[in-house]
Formats: C-alpha cells, structure tokens, sequence
C-alpha cells in the first residue's frame, strides 16, 4: 500500500492506494474507501496517478486531516466518528490507558454536542484528528491497541 499527502484548496488528504487492477484502483481517502476509474490501465501495480483522482470526491465536505505525528504510528481498533461533524474535544493522549466506553472526543453535529467512546480497553496508539476538524461519518478518530 503507497500513502500520499494532498492539499488541496486548504483541506488536507490522506491517500492510500491499496491496489490497482487494469484501470480501477481501490484508494482511502482519509479513512473512506473509493473505487476510483482510470482513463488508462496502469502497468505497474501502485502508481501515483490515481490519488489525484480520488482526493477530489470528498472536496464537497472537507474530511479530517491526520496529525503527522501520528499517522503512520497508530496500530489497533480504530473509533470512528458515528456522523458527520467538527470535533470539538480530544480527550486522549497517544500512551494513554482508556476503557470501553470512555470518551474519547466530542463531536459538534447540527449544534449538539455528540461523545465519541472507546469501543474497547486498551491503550491509545493514535490519535488522527484536531479540535476544529471536520469529519465524514465512519472518520477515524483514534486508534486503541
């Protein structure tokens, strides 16, 4: 799997391209997958020339950028936004011991306030948004390993 780094009109995307067959790649863009179609097949089996294609579909609703720090660190069970949203409030640290059902952040969604919990005990490895992020529903907020 290759990742890039796209900003586009101010809005930051993380691009995964995990595979490409003939002129389809299968990318995520922060955390949302796309089935992406190519003009022509590509020979080799990751390219750069579908991540320009898939980071414009979310422009309609900017998505949350990843903190760099920690993008390429977390491992485990990610928690995802339940709805589309700003966040508000991170409540975690990256090391830190949480357990299910303990808030993790808060989430602003048509003016109310929305906790985002851990689904599972465990520690912290990633925290991939910032206050003031907004996000698409089934965004990645934290991961707990």
């Amino acid at each position: 799997m290759k990742t890039y780094k796209f900003k586009i009109n101010g809005n930051e995307y993380n691009v995964d391209i995990n595979s490409v067959e003939g002129n389809i790649a299968d990318v995520t863009v922060n955390g949302a997958s796309y089935k992406v179609e190519m003009d022509t097949p590509v020979a080799s089996p990751v390219a750069a020339a579908p991540a320009p294609s898939a980071a414009p579909a979310p422009a309609a609703a900017p998505a949350a950028p990843a903190p760099a720090k920690s993008a390429a660190s977390g491992a485990g069970k990610a928690v995802t936004s339940p709805l589309p949203g700003v966040i508000i409030e991170v409540s975690v640290k990256e090391g830190q011991a949480v357990k299910a059902g303990q808030k993790v952040a808060v989430i602003e969604a048509m003016k109310m306030e929305n906790e985002i919990q851990a689904d599972v005990d465990g520690t912290v490895t990633a925290i991939l948004v910032n206050k003031g992020d907004s996000v698409l529903e089934g965004a990645e907020i934290v991961k707990i390993g």
